[in-house]
């Protein structure tokens, strides 16, 4: 996920479960993974200074968010025994605590997406689907905006293993970043598949979860991100849940990091 401003919106080949956004007539940028905030101060709401702030290629996983009030980010993915064929599969996306913005545009990689929908908004005073992108004007201080999507995002990379990827992600200030935390979570039925491995891989900062049904990647950080989730078809029967990946640490299926 990336966000640019103010004119052109590019999408990374590889970024294939979460939006993009950009910004119009407005100097700050609040949203999904990235933030822009253009030559504004630091956030009033985050309790940040500029040591909290990552330049240049640098990536620092946070075991404890400076700004917990802040945005942050969440995906659901659904897969099922037909996701495995087609690659297709359903995703609930939802943006909490944005700031506020005139104009902020959501676009999707419009050569994957297959279906947008709005599911609800709560302080934003239009939120309107055109083609593979959601407009949103009017975004109050800590409104809310859940989009649910049809896009063909699971790759097969080998004999009944699969790939899906996020990112790349960022909350962009200056030419550097803000701390963010992005909560992705995985659904399937049970005994249907198991985590092969992960990028990044489980570390403070980055908690991972996993049951017979799913698994959940909840990652604090600053920096420019990209996290990938390495799927195979289950050795496991139903009712044995899978073992953890190699350098892996199970964590409560309702851990969570403090996120923008």
């Amino acid at each position: 996920m990336t966000f640019f401003a103010p004119r052109r919106l590019y999408w990374p080949r590889n970024a294939r479960i979460g939006p993009t956004f950009r910004q119009r007539a407005w100097p700050a940028l609040a949203a999904a993974s990235a933030l822009l905030l253009g030559l504004a101060p630091l956030p009033a709401s985050a309790a940040l200074d500029m040591d909290d702030v990552v330049t240049g290629q640098t990536l620092r996983f946070l075991p404890q968010r400076p700004d917990p009030d802040a945005y942050w980010y969440a995906s659901r993915v659904r897969i099922t025994e037909d996701s495995l064929r087609t690659g297709i599969v359903t995703l609930s996306t939802c943006h909490h605590r944005l700031d506020p913005i005139h104009h902020i545009v959501v676009a999707f990689n419009a050569q994957r997406v297959q279906r947008i929908d709005v599911a609800s908004s709560e302080g934003i005073a239009s939120a309107e689907v055109s083609g593979h992108r959601v407009d949103l004007r009017g975004v109050r201080r800590g409104a809310s905006v859940c989009i649910d999507l049809t896009s063909r995002a699971l790759d097969a990379v080998g004999p009944d293993q699969w790939r899906l990827h996020a990112g790349p992600l960022m909350r962009r200030y200056l030419d550097g970043y803000l701390p963010m935390q992005a909560k992705l979570s995985f659904e399937w039925p049970t005994g249907l598949l198991q985590v092969a491995g992960t990028e990044p891989v489980a570390q403070p900062g980055v908690l991972l979860a996993q049951t017979a049904s799913g698994a959940e990647l909840d990652i604090t950080f600053a920096g420019r991100m990209r996290a990938t989730l390495d799927l195979q078809r289950a050795a496991n029967t139903p009712d044995q849940p899978p073992k953890p990946n190699a350098g892996s640490t199970n964590t409560s299926a309702d851990a969570t990091t403090r996120a923008e």
